[in-house]
């Protein structure tokens, strides 16, 4: 893929890479304190701006994407990069990754006004090493008259314009990094990792590597920061929260330094993200704080989608290493309220299915309007570039290469809802000790019939009768509630006609 030669950025009045510490200063006007000392700031627009993101079309698009031609685009970009000549203009070089097989050189260009979200930024990622050749570049102007995301993939540009949100530059160098790793033939994913050290069933120490899969609001955060109530030689030990690289071998490479948390109802309860959430070099976004800096994580008057930016070395639980030598296990979270149980063991097919099916629900960080509804999302990832069908043909050929590599579904919702029941909840303590076992091996399983995936015949540490779906239900009921959700998934699955699995059938036949 070439590069297509455009107008350089050209800036009279250039900040170029200020200090955290200068970052914090030129922010000062927007910053409320909080009693922790750390840094709060109310954003205009707090969410992202999905329904105003473009893709240039010069590129093979996806589903779900919408396009912009590059003649638009252009007269846009340049209308842009006329109005910085004489703005005064935060130019900031960070590094994605933190190793030698996926690491990127990334440059934020933001208007100073905003310094704010350049400080944010700043502490998801690493200290560049290379200042002077970006491989990823976005352009933010959070007052431009227009709401409108261009992406340009061949470029390797994003212009971010007319939202105020940080989320849209994070996630405006983690696009295109995910698409940059597709094009080298390894794998850009939307899922957190970490690595259980505990004892299988002969006593042996092991080190297991998982990655979860989830949109925001499903839990992923929680179990990707979970200490499984591990102690002594045994321990969890947190890697990465939101994106990975793999390779085609399953190795897992991170990239970022920080966490971008939900807030919402944060409480001491949640010892490992609380203690890191009030640390002084943590930043929040639209969480609400009083004037005597005193923050309320159950006030939900700005939005329910209340962010914090901690820094990973806060997380008790972290070390070193942001990457994983495995993915020997590879977990989807869905939340579902009726006939899914609270894991399942997939095949490779399956497994690549539920990659494209991506089911769970919406939150207010993608559409606030859908908040809570169902929601399919290829690989809960909805920072996709290209065609959806190829990441699922990619992971299912990794899986098929890869023996070694296990994959299963976690119900983080209930099972059994109906009229005036809302289904028996499962619990983050079921969840947590599920993955648990299955690092330690411990599950014996059963094929469930109707979906052809297997489930636990029995499990040490947990009694799962009150799981079982099929007891909630009569026969007719259960079997109307399959029916509809393989016509479901038979619709979904439908768009993308040019991929071939085997297990298609088995989940929507």
């Amino acid at each position: 893929m070439t590069k297509l030669k455009n107008k350089a950025i050209e800036i009279e009045n250039l900040i170029d890479n200020p200090s955290v510490e200068e970052l914090r200063r030129l922010a000062q006007h927007h910053e409320k304190t909080t009693t922790y000392q750390s840094a709060s700031y109310v954003s205009q627009v707090r969410n992202r701006s999905a329904k105003h993101s473009f893709i240039i079309d010069d590129v093979e698009l996806g589903i779900g994407q919408k396009g912009i031609s590059r003649g638009e685009a252009e007269k846009i970009i340049l209308q842009v990069k006329d109005y910085l000549s004489n703005q005064e203009v935060i130019r900031l070089d960070r590094r994605m990754g933190n190793n030698n097989e996926f690491s990127f050189n990334c440059r934020l260009y933001i208007t100073k006004e905003y310094s704010r979200i350049a400080y944010m930024w700043n502490n998801t990622l690493f200290e560049a090493l290379d200042k002077n050749n970006p491989d990823f570049t976005s352009i933010y102007v959070p007052e431009w008259p227009e709401r409108i995301i261009i992406v340009d993939p061949i470029n390797y540009e994003t212009y971010i314009l007319g939202t105020d949100y940080f989320g849209e530059a994070k996630k405006s160098f983690l696009r295109m990094a995910m698409y940059k790793v597709k094009n080298d033939k390894g794998l850009g994913l939307h899922a957190g990792s970490k690595v259980l050290r505990v004892k299988d069933k002969e006593g042996n120490l092991n080190e297991v590597g998982f990655i979860m899969f989830g949109l925001s609001g499903t839990g992923k955060t929680t179990l990707t920061i979970h200490n499984h109530g591990l102690e002594g030689e045994e321990a969890a030990i947190v890697r990465q929260d939101d994106v990975v690289f793999m390779d085609e071998k399953g190795a897992c490479f991170g990239s970022e330094n920080g966490f971008f948390i939900k807030t919402e109802g944060l409480d001491p309860s949640q010892k490992v993200l609380y203690d890191a959430a009030i640390h002084p070099a943590t930043v929040f976004e639209n969480v609400m704080v009083n004037e005597e800096g005193i923050i309320d994580f159950e006030n939900t008057e700005l939005t329910s989608n209340g962010r914090g930016v901690v820094l990973r070395q806060e997380i008790v639980n972290t070390d070193d290493s942001i990457d994983i030598e495995k993915a020997n296990k590879i977990i989807f979270i869905t939340r579902r309220n009726d006939i899914i149980p609270p894991v399942a063991k997939l095949t490779p097919e399956q497994a690549a299915m539920y990659f494209m099916l991506g089911e769970s629900i919406e939150t207010s960080a993608g559409d606030p309007t859908k908040a809570g509804q169902a929601k399919r999302c290829v690989g809960t990832n909805p920072f996709i570039i290209g065609p959806e069908a190829v990441e699922g043909q990619r992971i299912m050929e990794i899986l098929k290469n890869n023996k070694d590599m296990e994959c299963y579904l976690l119900n983080t919702g209930s099972v059994g809802a109906k009229e005036g029941f809302e289904g028996e909840k499962i619990t983050i303590t079921v969840s947590t000790e599920i993955m648990k076992q299955i690092a330690k091996d411990t599950i014996e399983w059963k094929k469930d019939e109707d979906w052809g995936y297997e489930v636990p015949l029995a499990m040490e540490g947990l009694d799962l009768c009150k799981y079982e779906p099929k007891q909630y239900y009569t026969e007719i009921e259960y079997k109307n509630i399959v029916n509809a959700l393989r016509k479901e998934r038979k619709q979904w699955l439908e768009q993308f006609d040019n991929i071939v699995i085997e297990g298609k059938a088995i989940i929507a036949s």
